[in-house]
Formats: structure tokens, C-alpha cells, sequence
């Protein structure tokens, strides 16, 4: 056991660099997400048939597509050496994300009573006025618990980004295995890891959560 915490000790700066970088993927990867979540949600939500087909679509591909599958398709057969390595993974999880914040925006903006945007469109406010002065603050608030929970899934699929290379957690753990065959010392290690991190952003999202529900009391 002791042999156990010193190897834990001795590895834990470098894992702790593999931590960084999956954290790092993780937020800009939701960045993507969101900026193309929001995209997909407005395609959606047009009342166009072409635009809401093609949103359908490509949330159907996206979310229907194991996220190893669609990384090496995207990696070795689109992306190759055009993007550095961590945008690329970025990228990767953004696109994979997106889907499923497109489904989130759709439905907080879906939850609030349309007789809302009924009333401000009587008073003369535009459709973009509406969604932006009223009907999306009120959905923020709705989709928050959502969105925190996909930024954890987001950090729990960076460990199948290590299929490209990208030198996140999983990675830095098989780097070490391949010098030292300490596989299962090593894996508990980036399990203790990210148990850790999950379970406080686990904590965080709750704690969000009784917030909003006693403000909105």
C-alpha cells in the first residue's frame, strides 16, 4: 500500500498536466458546442421545413455516431495536419456536443409559455428583441443544470480523444503504462482523477440547481 501512494505522489504532477489539457478541450470544446447548439436550436425551432430537416439531420448523424467513430473520422479522414492537435480535439468534442446542446436550447427556450412571446410581440418588440430581452433569460435559467451536466459528460468523452493523441489524462496514463507495465496502479490513478473533478462539478451543478429553484420561489 505504501508502494501504492508513493508511485501515486511520483505520477501525480504529470497526470495532474494530463488534467489541464482535458479541462482545457472540455471548456473549449462547450464553447463550440454552444455557438453551434445555438445555431441548430434556431434552424429548429424556424418553422421552416428546409431549415428545421436539415437541423433534424445533422442532430440525428451527430447523436447517432459513437464519438470514437466520428473522432477518427473527422481526425484522419477531414481534419489530418490542418488544425494543431488540441483545436482538432476541440473541434471534435464541439461538434459531438453540439447535438446535444441544440436539444437543451430547444427545449428551455420550448418551456417557457408562449403566450410570453404572444404579448411582447403585441407591444411592438421584434421576434429578436423578444427572444433576447425575454424569452432567453428566462430559458438561461432552465437549461443551466443541463448545461453543466453536458460540460461533465464533455470531460468524461476527452478520454476517448486519446484515440487521436491528444495528450489529455487517458493518454498520459498510457504513456506511463508503456514505460513502467504498472497498468492497473496507474488507470486507478486517472480514475481517483477524475472522480475527483466530476464529483465536486457533480456538487457545483446541485448546488446551481436549489439556487435557481429558491430564487424562483
Amino acid at each position: 500500500m505504501a508502494d501504492y501512494f508513493s508511485m501515486f505522489i511520483k505520477y501525480l504532477p504529470r497526470l495532474l498536466g494530463g488534467l489541464r489539457m482535458t479541462i482545457l478541450i472540455a471548456i473549449f470544446g462547450l464553447l463550440i458546442a454552444v455557438i453551434l447548439g445555438v445555431f441548430l436550436c434556431i434552424l429548429s425551432i424556424s418553422g421552416k421545413k428546409v431549415l428545421v430537416k436539415i437541423a433534424n439531420f445533422y442532430i440525428t448523424i451527430i447523436r447517432g455516431t459513437p464519438l470514437m467513430i466520428l473522432a477518427l473520422f473527422l481526425y484522419f479522414g477531414v481534419i489530418k495536419d490542418s488544425l494543431p492537435l488540441v483545436m482538432s480535439a476541440s473541434l471534435i468534442l464541439g461538434l459531438n456536443a453540439s447535438a446535444f446542446m441544440a436539444e437543451i436550447f430547444r427545449a428551455g427556450i420550448q418551456a417557457i409559455d408562449y403566450g410570453q412571446m404572444e404579448a411582447a410581440r403585441s407591444l411592438g418588440l421584434s421576434y429578436g428583441q423578444t427572444m433576447r430581452k425575454i424569452i432567453l433569460p428566462q430559458a438561461f435559467k432552465i437549461m443551466i443544470p443541463s448545461l453543466m451536466n453536458q460540460f461533465i459528460s464533455s470531460i468524461k468523452d476527452t478520454a476517448i480523444l486519446s484515440a487521436i493523441s491528444v495528450n489529455e489524462l487517458t493518454m498520459v496514463a498510457k504513456t506511463i503504462i508503456a514505460r513502467n507495465f504498472k497498468a492497473f496502479e496507474i488507470y486507478s490513478y486517472a480514475a481517483i482523477i477524475y472522480i475527483v473533478v466530476i464529483t465536486a462539478l457533480t456538487f457545483l451543478s446541485k448546488y446551481v440547481e436549489r439556487r435557481l429553484a429558491y430564487d424562483k420561489r
